[in-house]
């Protein structure tokens, strides 16, 4: 299992990421510096699927303007960096192994 440590424009917790965006971008008509993505469940994984079924690009904006609660036009509006840093964020999230502190590694 691999551990890395958690950027510092990112915080972590069990069920919720945030990223620090690079650059601020609006979200719902205001203006932010950071976004975050609530933890997904089953049934939004299922909902991007079934809205999406052959297109996993369109399915990925779903779930990333679902879980933060931003438009379309938002998720567009951001820097392809920030749009990394929400992907690394919503993969860190749904990863068990991810949430490991740094602490917890094991030594051989």
């Amino acid at each position: 299992m691999s551990y890395t440590k958690i950027p510092s424009w990112m915080t972590l917790t069990a069920d919720r990421v945030t990223v620090k965006l690079s650059v601020p971008s609006e979200a719902n008509g205001v203006r932010v510096d950071t976004l975050s993505l609530r933890a997904p469940t089953v049934r939004d994984l299922r909902n991007a699927r079934e809205a999406f079924p052959s297109d996993e690009e369109k399915q990925d904006e779903y779930l990333y303007t679902s879980l933060a609660e931003i438009g379309i036009k938002d998720l567009d509006g951001l820097f392809v960096k920030d749009l990394n840093r929400l992907q690394a964020g919503y993969f860190r999230l749904v990863h068990d192994d991810e949430l490991q502190p740094e602490s917890a590694k094991t030594t051989r």
